[in-house]
């Protein structure tokens, strides 16, 4: 007997129980199950998470809690109510917040909550109120006139949840709110979520691509491939772990040669830079293997290391095979005079109408360098990195690539660029034989060496199972390999990465940083935007940007020195990212008072 709908929150025993829930789309032999044989309990009044990468099924287990979605088989409660049989009431009851919101982007901030006042039915006189609170509780009040096409991306994301927050639901459904924003509206939307948790009771599901966000939730849920690996506390999943992770150490050299050393030690589960170490998840009942001159240790486990223990032992299907990388030296323009600094940027800048994007920048890059360009949304970074490719002309300054001035001849220095860029922006309808063959005659190679380029590249990056098949049926891991081998294709001096794990499971993240790292000794310039902070730690060096101005330049280590204080004398990146993004606005607020 299910509980009557008007149940308070608190009197229900939990908010969402599922049991044996499947949902599949397609026939065979091209049926995908998005949801296999699902059972799962959510406690109300509390932040759960639904933590899994890209095609783990969260975003279908999603619209299925939400009415939106008719499960094949199973049962599926939703605040007392069963979602079969009365789907309208329970989206009467619950906000769902999907990955693209539908804002209208030639709206005001105030017409969208206007026009979703309209859509819930929220009552004229409450809404002055109700206005008031999201406003304040999201910071938009002092921009509730401006266009929602204009906001930032992290300030898009607020106003997405103001309007689904219009009228207060008793269960909100968040779909990766925090993907693609950077570290401090990442910070700023999870302080929402807690606030309303508090103040309202309201029952929270959270699905998130980002493994440090699952330590933030009271309970959590382990999907992937449509399957739950595990639910309880973060805790729980961690505690098993106790005594196998340490810190791995070395005065001399880089990290990332001490992390290829440690994995292939086979002691060794796992190693991932981490700061100024690597950190190694050992094998059960095994010690830290001796290296010369490494010092280690003891460290915390964390929640990641528990969701790649339990990734890896469902291996060969999910363990990315990881092979070296074999590059021949790209040959030389005939004036290419190879300058120690491959790529040069002089005030730099590039203006829109009366905006400026990108405001008298300059750094340098040194050949064989990982080089990170990080930015909080709207910093100008994605600006940068276009013109740097060549795909947008820059306003004034000087900007060199491959010793190839870029305003003046872009078509050569692209030439010598490979690019990957944040969206997958291969061929879906092709297959991956073909999507080769056409990156391989698009870079002008031969036929011969097309034949040979496409063979590396099925070979080197594991493809050849894949060969005929649809590359926009690949599973994402197996798109990121073909979009990096197509970028690769003509052995370029310099690779530009925009936001390229964005979305992939940790295992597939640790074979596309191996494989970088190969590419890197072997004399490629990498380039890379990320808000994955623990990857700018793979970076040699980086930049921070804010408002078109460079805030920060060097090693992480230096970057993150820069913000280190009494309270906190070892930030990690992410701690340092948000003091230095944060600390013009701190100023400037200090001299006002």
């Amino acid at each position: 007997m299910s509980t009557p709908p008007d149940t308070e929150p608190h009197e229900l025993a939990f908010a969402i129980v599922a049991q044996g829930l499947c949902k599949s789309f397609g026939k065979p032999p091209k049926r995908t199950d998005a949801v296999s044989d699902v059972s799962l309990q959510v406690k109300p009044g509390q932040v759960t998470g639904l933590i899994g990468a890209d095609a783990a099924g969260k975003t279908t287990l999603m619209r299925l809690i939400a009415g939106l979605l008719t499960p094949d088989s199973g049962s599926l409660s939703v605040l007392g109510m069963d979602v079969l049989s009365d789907p309208l009431a329970v989206q009467s009851r619950v906000g769902y917040m999907p990955q693209h919101f539908g804002l209208y982007e030639d709206l005001s901030v105030q017409e969208n909550l206007d026009l979703y006042a309209d859509l819930q039915g929220l009552p004229r006189p409450e809404r002055p109120a109700r206005y008031a609170q999201l406003l304040a509780m999201t910071k938009l009040g002092d921009f509730t006139d401006r266009l929602a096409g204009r906001l930032s991306g992290g300030m898009k994301q607020k106003l997405g949840l103001a309007c689904t927050l219009v009228r207060p639901p008793r269960l909100l459904l968040l779909d990766e709110p925090t993907v693609g924003v950077d570290p401090v509206s990442r910070r700023e939307l999870w302080a929402i979520v807690f606030q309303l948790v508090a103040d309202e009771g309201m029952s929270v599901l959270l699905s998130t691509a980002y493994l440090d966000e699952a330590e933030r939730c009271a309970q959590v849920i382990l999907l992937h491939e449509g399957r739950v690996l595990g639910q309880g506390t973060p805790a729980s999943f961690t505690e098993q772990l106790q005594g196998r992770v340490f810190g791995a150490r070395r005065e001399h050299g880089r990290r990332r040669n001490l992390q290829a050393e440690l994995s292939a030690t086979p002691a060794v589960l796992d190693a991932v830079i981490d700061g100024d170490q690597v950190r190694v998840l050992l094998q059960a009942d095994t010690a830290p293997p001796g290296l010369p001159e490494v010092i280690w240790t003891a460290m915390q486990p964390r929640f990641e290391d528990a969701f790649v223990l339990r990734l890896q032992s469902l291996a060969p299907a999910s363990q990315a095979s990881v092979q070296t990388v074999q590059l021949s030296p790209a040959a030389p323009a005939q004036d290419d005079v190879r300058p120690a600094s491959i790529i040069e940027v002089r005030e730099l800048t590039r203006r829109f109408g009366a905006f400026t994007a990108v405001d008298a920048i300059s750094f340098q890059v040194e050949r064989g360098e990982i080089f990170g360009l990080l930015g909080a949304n709207g910093a100008g970074k994605s600006t940068t990195f276009r013109m740097l490719c060549g795909l947008l002309p820059a306003s004034s300054g000087q900007l060199s690539v491959a010793g190839v001035d870029l305003r003046r001849a872009a078509a050569r220095a692209r030439a010598r660029i490979g690019y990957m860029s944040q969206k997958f922006a291969l061929y879906e309808v092709l297959s991956v034989a073909q999507n080769l063959k056409f990156f391989a005659r698009t870079y002008g190679l031969s036929r011969e060496r097309q034949r040979t380029r496409i063979a590396w590249a099925l070979d080197e990056f594991d493809l050849a199972a894949y060969r005929d098949s649809n590359c926009g049926l690949l599973p994402l891991g197996f798109k990121q390999r073909l979009a990096m081998a197509c970028a690769l294709m003509h052995e370029p001096d310099i690779l530009f990465l925009d936001e390229p794990t964005s979305g992939v499971d940790p295992i597939e993240r640790r074979a596309f940083w191996r494989r970088i790292n190969q590419l890197a000794d072997h004399g490629v310039t990498i380039m890379i935007t990320t808000h994955f902070l623990d990857e700018a730690e793979y970076c040699d060096r980086l930049v921070i940007m804010s408002q078109g101005a460079i805030l920060a330049e060097g090693s992480p280590k230096a970057v993150r020195a820069q913000s280190s204080s009494a309270d906190k004398p070892n930030p990690t990146m992410e701690e340092a990212f948000i003091e230095l993004i944060s600390r013009p606005a701190a100023e400037a607020a200090h001299a006002k008072a």
